[in-house]
């Protein structure tokens, strides 16, 4: 059959562009591990200028095949199963980049990409170790690179090919008997994106995430290239890759819980989902690597440590693909990939040999060369910098090793056949260990730069660190006590511990941000470290404080239990209070009203406009929440939170149901004769009519010039004792007559001032319609994060600490160097 309107072109160049891709990487890992082995300088830089060459081509390729992936989604060839599943015609175009992410195989070309940049980056500044790092990075970019294959290989699908017609991959589809299936609807529109991704995190976060695993095989092929060679100075050229790996991979994981934190409605930034902890445990282990790292450069001590983290971080980073990509965690995790049954075990096998091929031989040469490592036999001592990083690092790491057991239950469950059930609460099951962490580290970096190599002066330690302390101890003790901070549902125990990880997290900032002016007198060039763990301090106080004071406040107050479409076990109607349109509600110390509702023809959501007011008039503002109609397959909406930002706080809201009400009003008005303090009943409670006023004030807004008016000023008082002040009213110019209804939605009910029957007796006709066509309603769950900003804040100020330490260590490389 012939197609109409297919562009084929592209597909069959960016195939081929993958086929020299996978040829590229092979050949340039063969050429760069010759190279590594030879001795003789003229054959060495033959075979590395020959394997450059390759490399060029490879990278070549890998950005060719980017620029053809998104000339096809920009152009909406929907032939190509790639463009029609991630994309549509109506998604705004600055969700493109995002379409690329949400694909496999679009992630894993983000990831060989990085790899290419960091490449030529090594080539240009590390020359010397040039042969065996880029050996092991091409052996990584050959991995990926199967990853975009999509051939069968005894009956084993091999990766996924984004340059793969939909006829082909989906055959059996009716819609191909068509020759011109491209402008039928369902196929000219396009799937559309993931309403989650649907955010302008999703198009920055995970290119940074990306760049940070991607820069964590950097230590890997450094210590991995020094097994080979049976060299171990490679620990201070290693150093800046080490920090600056460790700055991206926690900047892209936190741009994450800000994602999490405005596009989800868990209510929080971070909720120990299993893909969250995936990425967390390497950086875990990346910084205790990096902290045994400076250990062994200035003191001889921990090589053996330092060549064990850098192993299992990368490998972390390999595990936490196969969890997120092999669709092992598809039922517990809001954000991992999902597979289809057919290529269930390919992807398994695939990203297991993946492990195995970096794992396998990297600890084989660990233990083999295990004796050869250089150490130091003697023990250090108790008041030496070195001890307490070390102890310090080894935290880190068990705190990984926990979190990982945790998050690998349905991989236990996989292997073993077990049906090994998750917490019943999963944060409070991390928490209850975690807290104690928090701890530990806090005190860590607090105390151990105030340390010596080798040994301290207990007097000289005690003199430096006694100010910060006692600043400290008064600062978390005001915390303490004047805080507010009484989260006991788990009782006095956490509570306790959540003060003591308190003090330790403020002692942190203190007593870095001390030891600037005290130790280093000031100078800052040599203050990375300490504005790092001042940073790390402002992200632990943060996370501590706005985790244990998080406040609910939107309390149900209306008596109406609402039907909320939160995830399972974050159900509570209690805590969703329900709105009807521009009636104020009273929540706590806000009165709030929802004023109106607009759709973004562009973003194709629903925009809730939500006025707040304080009681005390001391405040007011609006949040803006929105929801979304769910794609692919799933029912619903999909809510993205808004927020309210100040100095010391957060107000967060979101919509966790809505209801519209499209029905015809069928309902009429049943006429009553009244007079001024009559009372009559409808269908929820009763109507009391409190007087008649002509020309009141508070009502000139509503009428038109040259018109006079008559309105009644009743009370509507349901069932459960609320009452609602009502003014129907006539306007009258001349001989026209105009009435001017008013409304109590929240009961349904419309009153209507008909006419005066007895000017004398003063009765007068009202009509009184009841209808639920009149009653749209919403329900709103509102939190309070106090000092949420001190976690956003210490990110920024913990990777400019970062840079400044990457900035220290190149200009020590090239100190040494002059030398």
């Amino acid at each position: 059959m012939n197609y109409i309107g297919e562009h084929l072109l592209p597909g069959q160049i960016g195939h081929f562009l993958t086929i020299l891709a996978l040829m590229a990487s092979l050949i340039a890992s063969i050429a760069y591990f010759k190279a590594n082995k030879i001795v003789e300088p003229v054959e060495r830089k033959t075979w590395i200028d020959f394997a450059r060459k390759v490399f060029f081509v490879e990278t070549l390729a890998v950005f060719a095949i980017f620029g053809l992936i998104v000339y096809i989604v920009a152009n909406h060839y929907h032939e190509y199963f790639f463009a029609w599943n991630h994309s549509s015609r109506s998604l705004s175009s600055k969700y493109l980049l995002s379409c690329i992410w949400e694909d496999q195989s679009g992630s894993f070309l983000l990831w060989a990409i990085w790899h290419c940049v960091i490449g030529w980056v090594l080539i240009w500044k590390n020359k010397e170790w040039e042969a065996g790092t880029l050996f092991v990075i091409n052996v990584a970019q050959f991995c990926i690179a199967t990853m975009l294959l999509g051939i069968y290989f005894f009956g084993l699908k091999i990766g996924n090919n984004p340059f793969i017609l939909w006829r082909n991959h989906m055959p059996d589809i009716p819609v191909f008997t068509n020759p011109d299936y491209l402008q039928l609807p369902r196929v000219y529109e396009g799937n559309d994106l993931n309403t989650l991704l649907q955010n302008y995190w999703m198009v920055i976060h995970p290119p940074i995430l990306f760049l940070g695993f991607a820069s964590t095989i950097v230590p890997f092929a450094f210590a991995f290239t020094g097994l080979m060679n049976k060299r171990h100075d490679w620990v201070k050229p290693v150093l800046p890759w080490t920090a600056f790996s460790a700055a991206i991979l926690g900047t892209g994981i936190m741009m994450g819980a800000a994602w999490a934190y405005e596009s989800l409605s868990f209510g929080g930034y971070w909720a120990w989902d299993p893909v969250e902890n995936a990425s967390l445990v390497p950086w875990l282990t990346l910084v205790a690597g990096l902290h045994v790292n400076l250990l062994y450069k200035n003191s001889g001590f921990s090589l053996r440590t330092t060549y064990f983290f850098y192993f299992i971080t990368f490998t972390l980073i390999l595990y936490s693909t196969f969890l997120t990509r092999s669709g092992i965690l598809a039922d517990t995790s809001v954000h991992a990939f999902t597979v289809d049954d057919k290529n269930l075990q390919a992807i398994y096998f695939q990203l297991l040999g993946f492990i195995a091929l970096f794992f396998i031989p990297a600890m084989y040469l660990y233990i083999k060369q295990y004796k050869s490592i250089p150490t130091i036999q003697t023990e250090e001592k108790t008041y030496s910098r070195e001890f307490w990083m070390f102890i310090g690092s080894l935290v880190l790491f068990l705190a990984g090793i926990v979190i990982s057991a945790k998050t690998s239950t349905p991989v236990f469950n996989k292997i073993f056949g077990s049906n090994i059930a998750p917490p019943e609460d999963p944060e409070f099951a991390h928490n209850q260990i975690q807290i104690f962490v928090a701890m530990v580290v806090g005190l860590l970096t607090a105390v151990t730069q105030y340390l010596k190599y080798k040994d301290t002066p207990k007097a000289v330690f005690g003199k430096k660190i006694l100010i910060p302390t006692i600043i400290a101890v008064i600062i978390s003790l005001c915390i303490s006590f004047f805080g507010g901070i009484n989260y006991d549902k788990k009782g006095p125990v956490f509570l306790f511990a959540i003060h003591i990880a308190i003090f330790t997290a403020v002692y942190s900032v203190v007593a870095n941000a001390a030891y600037i002016w005290i130790v280093l007198k000031g100078k800052l060039k040599f203050a990375g470290a300490s504005v790092a763990h001042v940073g790390f301090g402002l992200v632990l106080v943060g996370i501590l404080i706005s985790s244990a004071k998080k406040t609910v406040l939107s309390w149900n107050t209306t008596g109406i239990t609402p039907l909320t479409q939160e995830p399972k076990g974050k159900e509570n109607p209690a805590e969703n209070l329900t709105l009807f349109k521009t009636v104020p509600t009273d929540m706590g110390k806000y009165m709030v009203t929802w004023i109106r509702d607009t759709i973004d023809n562009i973003d194709h959501k629903r925009y809730f406009e939500i006025d707040f007011h304080a009681k005390d008039k001391s405040d007011s503002f609006k949040l803006y929440p929105d929801v979304m109609k769910n794609n692919k397959g799933m029912e619903g909406f999909s809510a993205n939170p808004s927020a309210k930002h100040y100095w010391h706080k957060d107000i967060f809201g979101y919509i966790t149901s809505f209801q519209e009400n499209k029905a015809n009003d069928t309902a009429s008005f049943r006429n009553k004769v009244v007079k001024a303090g009559d009372t009559l009943f409808y269908g929820n409670g009763l109507i009391i009519l409190n007087k008649v006023s002509v020309n009141p004030e508070s009502q000139k807004s509503k009428l038109l010039e040259g018109e006079v008016s008559l309105f009644m000023d009743m009370t509507v008082i349901s069932k459960d004792g609320r009452r609602y002040p009502v003014n129907p009213g006539v306007a009258i110019k001349g001989q026209s007559f105009r009435n001017i209804n008013d409304t109590v939605r929240a009961q349904s009910l419309v009153l209507q001032f008909n006419k005066v029957v007895d000017q004398t007796s003063g009765k007068l006709e009202i009509g009184v319609k009841e209808s639920a066509a009149i009653t749209d309603l919403i329900t709103l769950k509102v939190y309070e994060f106090p000092l949420i900003n001190s976690l956003w804040i210490g990110i920024v100020v913990m990777v400019v600490g970062f840079g400044m330490s990457i900035k220290q260590r190149v200009g020590e490389k090239s100190t040494l160097k002059a030398v």
